[in-house]
């Protein structure tokens, strides 16, 4: 019988959701979800990951939802680091203040959309033996060709998501110079052979080109499909997409 969603705190700023794996594991899914929008809802994606032995987090980036801080002062992709920090050191429940601890992590990240650069960036921690990312952004640059550009989410965030999202809101700006939370730009760092980029062909959200030119500079596994649109982390759940996911997890 698997546990219910939890809720932790890692170090002084970050909310996250938890959920136990259905027997004892020292493997961690970690899920990076996209930006803006809701982080939440991913009980069905951790349910299946639970059952598959993996125990399952879901964070809110410093500055978002639940989360302290400001967002985008550091990337999120360090968010993802101190949460892999803390695993071993012991983490509790707030509502029963249960607490749990996982020695020698063996961690797995599923990033979407932003998120997916959080996800690819993290996934140069040697802690971290797979990332797979869904539409994942691969260079903040090519935001600008897109139907969302960043100079659009610099007025329809706060409009959109008001205290949601603690910043300014010209900080999407940061992202527009392609050297900041860019994996494009930290491409030399990234070990390839970690990473599945999961990107459909007509994705008009985050354009399909720049994971190919990423993929072939790093040697990241690159599936390409021919519909979806832009997706995000729940459309794991897909079975076309759990089964290349899961694949590339059990991949030696």
């Amino acid at each position: 019988m698997l546990f219910p969603t939890l809720r932790t705190r890692f170090g002084r700023d970050i909310v996250a959701e938890f959920m136990p794996p259905a027997r004892p594991s020292n493997k961690v899914a970690i899920l990076t979800a996209g930006a803006p929008g809701y982080p939440g809802g991913k009980e069905a994606l951790m349910h299946l990951l639970a059952t598959r032995g993996y125990f399952v987090i879901v964070p809110r980036y410093r500055g978002t939802w639940e989360s302290s801080g400001t967002f985008l002062e550091y990337p999120p992709s360090d968010d993802v680091i101190m949460i892999i920090d803390e695993l071993p050191v012991g983490f509790r429940d707030v509502w029963s203040s249960a607490e749990y601890r996982i020695e020698n992590p063996e961690v797995y990240l599923i990033g979407g959309s932003f998120g997916g650069a959080a996800a690819i960036l993290a996934s140069r921690d040697e802690r971290v033996k797979k990332a797979a990312t869904i539409s994942a952004v691969t260079d903040w640059k090519d935001q600008e060709h897109t139907v969302e550009p960043l100079d659009m989410m610099s007025s329809f965030v706060p409009n959109a998501f008001g205290s949601m999202y603690g910043t300014q809101p010209d900080v999407w700006k940061k992202l527009a110079a392609g050297e900041f939370y860019n994996p494009t730009f930290e491409q030399d760092s990234i070990d390839g052979k970690k990473l599945l980029l999961i990107h459909a062909k007509d994705d008009r959200v985050v354009h399909l080109d720049p994971a190919v030119a990423f993929a072939a500079k790093t040697g990241a596994k690159l599936i390409t499909l021919s519909y979806g649109g832009h997706m995000g982390v729940g459309n794991a759940l897909e079975p076309r997409i759990w089964r290349c996911i899961e694949k590339h997890f059990k991949a030696k």
